[in-house]
C-alpha cells in the first residue's frame, strides 16, 4: 500500500502498531519524514496525533485553556459588535 493512499485510520493503526512494537509513546524519529508529514498534516502537533490514535492521554489543562480562550473570544466579539454596529443607512 502506497503511503499516499493511507487513510486517517491507517495512521492511526500504524502510530498504535508502533507504540506497542516500542512499549512506549512513538517518537517523531521512530518514523519515516514522509510519514511525519502525513501525521502532522492529519493530525496537527505530535502529541495531538498521539492523542487520536489513543496512545496518549489528553492534557485537560490544555484543552480546559483552550475551552476558556475560545470562550472569551466569544465574548470579544459579541462586545466588539455591540460598541461598533454596522453602518445600517445602506441597506434602505
Amino acid at each position: 500500500m502506497m503511503k499516499d493512499k493511507l487513510t486517517r485510520e491507517d495512521y492511526i493503526q500504524l502510530i498504535q502498531q508502533k507504540a506497542e512494537e516500542l512499549g512506549r509513546f512513538p517518537k517523531k524519529s521512530d518514523f519515516d519524514v514522509q510519514t511525519i508529514s502525513m501525521i502532522k498534516s492529519l493530525f496537527g502537533p505530535w502529541p495531538r496525533a498521539l492523542e487520536a490514535a489513543g496512545v496518549k492521554l489528553p492534557n485537560h489543562e490544555r484543552l480546559q485553556k483552550k475551552r476558556e480562550k475560545r470562550r472569551r473570544a466569544r465574548q470579544n466579539q459579541k462586545k466588539y459588535r455591540r460598541e461598533h454596529p454596522r453602518n445600517n443607512s445602506n441597506q434602505n
